[in-house]
């Protein structure tokens, strides 16, 4: 299997990875570049739990191959907090109850920020429409949607 470089911008900084291009982005981040938030859950692009912003976009990065992030900005979740404090969508997730397991967390906060840029001030169909993409086993919803119109609905400032 032939290597390539490609270059990534990954929460601020430049990375060079050299890597097969049909490696997932996915992989890409958690092994090459030690960035382990964002989580595998299904491999196959139905759960979220794999969800970064990709240009702007959100995206699952199990079915990205590298090759098609070469030049990309990418956020994680570790890209979303600023000097160790938490924003306002991670506060309120942590308010709200909306975090339980770990795993659909990373996803659900940056499909959150995503739908937050979007729609400022989402109605109910909006949140449940921006969370589609992610599923949860621990929370049954209802917490997350309210940590999404918590969010919304406070500054953003940060806590540590």
């Amino acid at each position: 299997m032939s290597v390539r470089q490609f270059s990534l911008r990954v929460n601020g900084v430049e990375h060079r990875v050299t890597a097969p291009p049909m490696a997932r982005l996915l992989d890409v981040l958690r092994h090459d570049l030690g960035l382990t938030g964002t989580k595998e859950g299904c491999g196959e692009g139905e759960c979220g739990s794999c969800s970064v912003m990709l240009n702007g976009e959100l995206i699952n990065s199990c079915l990205m191959p590298l090759a098609q992030a070469d030049g990309a900005t990418i956020v994680t979740i570790e890209g979303v907090c600023g000097h160790g404090r938490l924003n306002r969508v991670q506060r309120a997730f942590l308010e709200c109850g909306g975090a339980q397991c770990g795993i659909c967390t990373p996803g659900m906060i940056l499909a959150t920020l995503h739908l937050l840029d979007r729609h400022p001030c989402p109605t109910q169909d909006q949140i449940q429409e921006g969370l589609n993409g992610n599923l949860c086993r621990c929370t049954g919803y209802m917490r997350i949607f309210a940590a999404a119109e918590k969010a919304a609905n406070s500054d953003s400032g940060a806590i540590k």
